[in-house]
């Protein structure tokens, strides 16, 4: 690196807008690469798994890149990683959306659909409940205002869930385990406060390279 900014690296497997979420983290001072370049993933601070769209298509775009077991190995590191929307629900075992599709299984359980008794998908504003305390939420004043757009959820009692939102009652809405972050919601479209997460997450990056544990 050029400079002592962390190198963040955004996983680069041709879905959706990836670079919105390279362009935050950029702003909130990461050195962020959008790559699919496996020494480059391996050698970052910090690794993020966005993700919009339909999960089967998002895991076989994920698998033809390349990428997936790489994905695995960097959740699973210790480094700081992060998982955004449909890039939260492809660490799970699988999803009601795709039946027959296996995630990449870091996360326990299977993505189920919104209740019929609200719209989906839900695309819209939703305040978090923060079950417990969290580096993720640590720097944030409640109320805590986000950004979602999705009609599939994990469990909302599953491992590590550390923040939920209430659409037709309690929905997954983050995940907390260690330096493994998660969220349902999309940081990169929440404003002040979603900067100001993956401000968080860019810190504890800087953290590790201070420390020379990357």
């Amino acid at each position: 690196m050029s400079d002592d900014r962390p190198l963040v690296a955004v996983l680069d497997y041709g879905i959706g807008n990836l670079r919105s979420a390279q362009k935050a983290l950029e702003k909130v001072g990461g050195d962020a690469r959008l790559t699919a370049d496996a020494g480059l993933v391996s050698d970052a601070d910090a690794v993020v798994l966005p993700g919009v769209g339909a999960f089967g298509a998002c895991m076989a775009a994920l698998r033809g890149s390349g990428l997936d077991e790489l994905a695995v190995i960097s959740a699973q590191s210790g480094r700081p990683f992060l998982g955004i929307c449909v890039g939260m629900q492809l660490l799970y075992e699988g999803s009601d959306e795709s039946p027959g599709v296996a995630g990449l299984g870091v996360l326990p359980g299977v993505l189920g659909l919104l209740p019929d008794t609200v719209k989906r998908p839900q695309m819209q504003w939703n305040v978090l409940d923060v079950r417990r305390p969290s580096a993720m939420f640590a720097d944030l004043v409640d109320p805590v205002w986000v950004y979602f757009v999705h009609s599939y959820a994990a469990p909302a009692d599953g491992a590590g869930i550390v923040a939920t939102c209430d659409y037709g009652g309690p929905v997954a809405a983050a995940v907390e385990q260690g330096p493994l972050w998660a969220t349902q919601f999309h940081p990169e479209k929440s404003g002040t406060v979603g900067l100001e997460l993956l401000a968080g997450f860019v810190a504890a990056a800087s953290a590790r390279l201070v420390s020379g544990l990357s």
